[in-house]
């Protein structure tokens, strides 16, 4: 099975500004939500893909990774103790988690212990229903600071609104993710087996990869000035490799518009036509 992109988790210091700062470009944001185990969120609901806004909730709340398992709360936590702030994950549609495990296990891929949790989810109406996950996480020995897993939605009914979905912008839907990385082919071999994309094409800046729902792309950091510019570059939030901006399509658009980190909490922004 071939994998389409799901969502990425952005960490960010402080989450309600995170929130503004996108809702000033004419996002809609979902209200706050908490997690079981101390960290909250704040949702950009696209055409089948989000935008997870992440911060701390109530560290004392925060598990550290045991042994064969992923901590998601530590994870991230960890990362913003170093001041940063930016995407920490990408994470896949699953679509049967233990078969996504299998196929992980078969690559040779390293596999944590399966993770489900539910929240509680404010719906438009301001009614709350709950919602479910299964995730599968994985990880890139030669990406340390990017977490990679699954995400089977159990209640996708209850998740997906049209209202948070419908953007003051024309934000429709994720064309791309792009990572930074000093030598993108390091990477082809484990994102091939996450994403289950064995079709990649090389470019002259780098390698471009099409999952049923949008493009990754893993750049040079010569390649990422030359597309996205110098300010982009200049912001990028870690060293490479690194998750470093994000293509959303948007209907009503006649150019590119490309948003900087250092100006969005982390993540280059580029708007393009529809």
């Amino acid at each position: 099975m071939v994998r389409g992109l799901d969502h990425v988790v952005a960490a960010v210091q402080d989450l309600d500004a995170a929130a503004r700062a996108w809702e000033a470009l004419g996002f809609s944001v979902t209200p706050k939500a908490v997690h079981p185990w101390g960290t909250a969120n704040r949702l950009i609901q696209l055409d089948g893909f989000f935008i997870e806004l992440l911060a701390l909730d109530d560290a004392s709340l925060i598990q550290d990774a045991g042994e064969g398992a992923f901590s998601f709360g530590a994870f991230n936590r960890d990362y913003l103790a170093l001041g940063k702030e930016g995407m920490t994950m990408l994470v896949a549609e699953s679509r049967d988690p233990q078969a996504d495990r299998a196929a992980f296990q078969e690559l040779g891929l390293q596999t944590f212990e399966p993770f489900s949790f539910g929240r509680k989810a404010v719906q438009p109406d301001g009614s709350v229903r709950e919602v479910g996950f299964d995730l599968t996480f994985t990880a890139e020995p030669l990406a340390p600071e990017i977490g990679f897993f699954t995400c089977y939605n159990r209640f996708p009914e209850n998740f997906w609104k049209p209202a948070y979905q419908t953007h003051q912008n024309g934000a429709r839907s994720l064309k791309g993710v792009t990572m930074v990385a000093a030598d993108p082919s390091d990477h082809h071999e484990f994102l091939g087996g996450f994403t289950g994309q064995r079709e990649m094409r090389a470019t002259s800046l780098g390698l471009e990869m099409d999952t049923p729902r949008g493009t990754i792309s893993v750049l040079t950091p010569r390649a990422y000035r030359f597309r996205d510019g110098d300010a982009a570059a200049d912001s990028l939030p870690s060293s490479p490799p690194v998750l470093a901006a994000l293509e959303v399509a948007c209907e009503g658009l006649s150019e590119r518009k490309v948003i900087p980190a250092r100006d969005l909490f982390g993540i280059t922004l580029a708007l393009v036509p529809a």
